[in-house]
């Protein structure tokens, strides 16, 4: 469960920096409001992700998560650049996700 914890956890992460950007710097109100509570959810269920999983695993694979997604939103709803060295730098992301998926066994 703890898995699924971080998970959505990262979900939360991506959708907080989202709202924060429709926020306009906190002068929107509904884009503060959704990047507080987002920020609420990705830290409330992190912390419930720690109580098993090692913190240099969650972190660094929460922190992949709200890269990867924020990344691509990026691109998908901002409109910002598809470069391929981009896409050369997250496929590297993802990589490191997955390494520390892998090598924290049966965390």
């Amino acid at each position: 469960m703890a898995w699924v914890f971080l998970i959505i956890s990262g979900l939360g992460e991506v959708s907080g920096v989202t709202f924060m950007k429709l926020s306009d710097g906190f002068k929107r109100w509904k884009g503060t409001v959704g990047a507080l509570a987002a920020g609420f959810v990705s830290f409330f269920f992190l912390s419930k992700a720690l109580q098993t999983i090692p913190i240099s695993t969650a972190y660094g694979i929460w922190t992949g998560i709200g890269s990867i997604g924020s990344v691509l939103l990026g691109m998908i709803i901002f409109g910002e650049s598809r470069d391929w060295r981009k896409m050369l730098f997250l496929s590297m992301i993802i990589a490191g996700v997955i390494g520390l998926r892998v090598v924290s066994g049966g965390h």
